[in-house]
């Protein structure tokens, strides 16, 4: 069994009209939003094996605020350059690359791509991804390499409102 946790990173400050898109931080709401669903997820007794995500400033501090959470390492948060920008495809590939010791993992991204994958991904519909949104899919599978819809469960959709 294996299960994939899918984020897309929390909200972000436009604020910074010099930065690129890659360097946008996270706002205030995002700083609170990521750790809040980091709590959700320890509520939840995640058990996290491995961290991947986007290179972009509002994922890395995304992942890095719910792993302090969850008590994962942050040197330890893999940054996987082609989920930035990337398609469907792409986090088909990513996903299929994980390595087979990793049980539990959590993949930080973007919009649309996150909804859209996720909703590839799962048996049921999932709803547009609001920021710091986590769609959590369990496999009927012991490799990586055959996680696909028709071996996947939808396990839960949670989001930063629901914490309200």
């Amino acid at each position: 069994m294996k299960t994939l946790y899918l984020m897309r990173h929390a909200k972000s400050s436009w604020n910074f009209d010099d930065l690129s898109d890659r360097e946008r931080p996270l706002n205030g709401r995002g700083r609170t939003d990521a750790p809040a669903m980091g709590e959700a997820l320890a509520r939840r007794h995640l058990r996290l094996d491995l961290l991947v995500s986007s290179p972009a400033v509002r994922a890395l501090s995304t992942a890095a605020l719910v792993a302090s959470v969850l008590k994962y390492p942050h040197d330890q948060i893999q940054v996987v350059e082609k989920i930035y920008q990337a398609d469907v495809n792409d986090l088909m590939r990513v996903v299929h690359e994980l390595p087979n010791e990793a049980s539990s993992v959590l993949l930080v991204g973007h919009n649309n791509t996150i909804t859209d994958f996720a909703n590839l991904l799962s048996p049921k519909q999932i709803p547009e991804m609001t920021t710091a949104a986590i769609a959590c899919l369990r496999f009927a599978t012991d490799h990586w390499a055959h996680a696909d819809r028709t071996n996947a469960e939808y396990y839960f959709y949670d989001h930063p409102r629901d914490k309200e």
